[in-house]
């Protein structure tokens, strides 16, 4: 099992969590290809909007990827890859209330690091990040 952070905007993950999936990369393949059935996936977003002003900067959703199939949607001009993920129950927690305590954000400029849009997060930072947003074990996420 591994644990993953994805960048996508607010409006985005509100809407993924609504339809039960995970997007990555502006619905690109191969981010969702690197996840497996079990594995953790927290949202951070930095805006409240796709390419927006409103800063949001909070893990926004938390869950668990559901299986191992990648499917391709087809929304006319956008079609983007998707798989199906578990949402738990949570409400968004701004990073800065757990930034002293990541491990994420102990290099000097993190922030690039965020840039990539998917990345590998550290088993610990979950579990935090998870307590912070349902208030339970990461277990429920």
């Amino acid at each position: 099992m591994r644990y993953w952070l994805g960048v996508v905007s607010a409006e985005h993950v509100r809407l993924g969590v609504e339809l039960g999936i995970a997007q990555v990369h502006h619905g690109r393949r191969p981010g969702l290809a690197r996840m497996a059935a079990g594995d953790g996936l927290v949202y951070y977003s930095p805006k409240e909007q796709l390419g927006g002003s409103v800063p949001s900067r909070r893990f926004t959703a938390i869950g668990r990827v559901s299986d191992d199939e990648i499917w391709q949607a087809d929304e006319g001009d956008f079609r983007p890859y998707r798989r199906r993920a578990e949402w738990a129950p949570g409400h968004p927690v701004p990073i800065a209330t757990l930034q002293e305590r990541l491990v994420l954000t102990r290099a000097p400029n993190w922030g690039h690091a965020l840039r990539r849009g998917l990345l590998p997060l550290d088993e610990a930072d979950f579990h935090l990040i998870a307590q912070a947003m349902t208030g339970s074990a990461a277990r429920s996420a």
